[in-house]
């Protein structure tokens, strides 16, 4: 199947992303629409919901509350995290194009989910342990963008380093955190 299983229970979810895809670019043939696709991967920074269900928030929000981190199988599956505000000037760059077919953006710099833990706790100070879970049925392996046509049509690339990206998230759901005690 490649990186997606498109019948297995995500199948859904990634179909529907795939099939959006190809509506927007009917429309935009027969309409001669001006239309933009852009494939957005693992996103993170200040103002994100700490209890959404991703990855950067509930590390954070685990290490700082002195709560274990949770890592779903053994860790070894990889991510790549893009700080907001590399992905808003590849939008804009996008949008600003006369380019029409779908554009990766995302930092390919990854890392597994068991590095990310470990670059959290580094980071935060904090005493946290892992604690392992079983992994959920098609998760995927590896998320890492090829970012190659971003690079050669829109002339971007993430600029903002994981290190700087992190610590401004962790200081914000540290500070985040202090007022919702505080209230």
């Amino acid at each position: 199947w490649g990186n997606v299983n498109p019948i297995g229970p995500r199948g859904v979810y990634d179909e529907a992303k795939r099939f959006a895809e190809a509506m927007t670019m009917a429309y935009h043939r027969y309409h001669h629409i001006d239309t933009k696709i852009v494939r957005i991967f693992n996103t993170y920074g200040p103002r994100m919901r700490l209890r959404d269900g991703r990855v950067v928030p509930a590390f954070i929000g685990q290490a700082l509350s002195g709560k274990p981190l949770t890592v779903f199988g053994d860790g070894s599956q990889t991510r790549s995290f893009c700080y907001v505000s590399d992905l808003i000037e590849g939008i804009f760059k996008l949008a600003m194009s006369d380019f029409h077919e779908p554009v990766n953006l995302g930092n390919p710099r990854e890392m597994t989910i068991k590095q990310f833990a470990d670059e959290i706790l580094r980071i935060t100070g904090a005493r946290s342990t892992i604690e392992y879970k079983p992994l959920p049925v098609d998760d995927p392996k590896v998320r890492q963008p090829d970012i190659t046509r971003a690079k050669k049509v829109l002339n971007w690339e993430p600029r903002v380093s994981f290190e700087e990206g992190i610590k401004k998230t962790i200081e914000y759901f540290r500070e985040s955190l202090k007022a919702t005690d505080q209230a």
